[in-house]
């Protein structure tokens, strides 16, 4: 019985999402103009097609949380249906969110699972789980010690620190001779900044064994760094890149594994669930959103939740297609 009903909610949800309107939907994103957001833009703009309503994204020309804050401001003065955003500092967005949600406006958020002003938060991976990957594995590559350093976008982007914070904790636990030689370093949303950060870790740190690197761009300028000195394999380099960008390093060995998921599937999923709420249905368990699959929606939470990692090797990172 719970099956048919499913079917029956999926089926007018499917015709109900074809039907064009005048529904404005703006994704606000950290930053403009770098290759996560480019690929994650054109999820938005397929979707924008799809369902037949007028989908866009904007955002800052640097991750500064205050310019992402008056972006919004902006779109609530411009009396916008819905407000998707991507936080660089989700502590920032909350009074703002608020009053966007008090002027009727939707609002989702994305790698924002704890923000408390908004309908519903986008996750298109479990969190935990992919903290812990990116360590486990920077681990195998150190043989279980050695030292070791952390990029985040910055120390205020959400899901940033809490996968820091969730590898950490398993590195205590599991590998007592790792060793993090410094606080976590904000730089993974710079290349040069990365690539000038690593460089500093190099001489400062000349045992350094590993980095692992949240902000699609912090891998890649420590890749670059250890590409001037030729070291490939000297220090071990893992997190979140884009497969395109960071394929010639890790066919290089100046990566050696990256993990995330494909932003144009989150890019896709915040205007879809978006026009839902607008044309007013419900967010349930198990509901699907083409391409991602079924949603977990645990009761009393505002996360709908996948679980689409992706490892990109050597191997896979050309066949991926972006």
């Amino acid at each position: 019985m719970k099956t048919k009903f499913f079917l029956l909610m999926l089926l007018v949800l499917a015709s109900v999402l074809v039907i064009a309107d005048t529904s404005e939907i703006a994704v606000v994103v950290k930053i403009t103009g770098i290759p996560w957001f480019n690929r994650l833009e054109e999820g938005v703009l397929r979707a924008a097609q799809e369902l037949n309503v007028n989908a866009y994204q904007v955002g800052p020309t640097d991750a500064d949380p205050a310019q992402q804050v008056k972006i919004v401001e902006d779109l609530i003065a411009k009396g916008v249906d819905a407000i998707c955003v991507i936080p660089n500092d989700g502590k920032a967005l909350e009074p703002v969110l608020k009053k966007a949600r008090e002027k009727g406006i939707v609002v989702l958020t994305h790698e924002s699972p704890d923000q408390q002003n908004v309908d519903w938060d986008i996750e298109v991976i479990d969190n935990e789980l992919f903290g812990k990957v990116n360590f486990e594995r920077l681990a195998e590559l150190m043989g279980g010690k050695g030292e070791f350093a952390i990029f985040v976008g910055s120390l205020t982007v959400p899901l940033h620190n809490y996968w820091a914070d969730v590898g950490l904790k398993m590195i205590t636990e599991k590998y007592p001779e790792m060793k993090l030689v410094t606080s976590r370093i904000p730089c993974g949303e710079d290349v040069n900044l990365s690539k000038q950060r690593t460089q500093e870790l190099l001489r400062q740190y000349p045992n350094l064994k590993g980095i692992v690197g949240f902000g699609s761009l912090g891998p890649i300028g420590a890749a670059q760094a250890l590409k001037v000195k030729r070291m490939p394999d000297k220090v071990a380099v893992v997190g979140t890149v884009i497969p395109s960008h960071a394929s010639v390093y890790l066919k290089q060995g100046y990566i050696d594994t990256g993990y995330l998921w494909d932003p144009a599937d989150a890019g896709y999923a915040l205007v879809y669930v978006a026009k839902m709420l607008l044309n007013d249905f419900y967010v349930f368990d198990g509901m699907s959103i083409p391409g991602l699959g079924q949603a977990t929606v645990e009761e009393g939470s505002k996360v709908i939740k996948f679980n689409k990692i992706l490892e990109i090797t050597a191997d896979n990172a050309d066949s991926l297609g972006f």
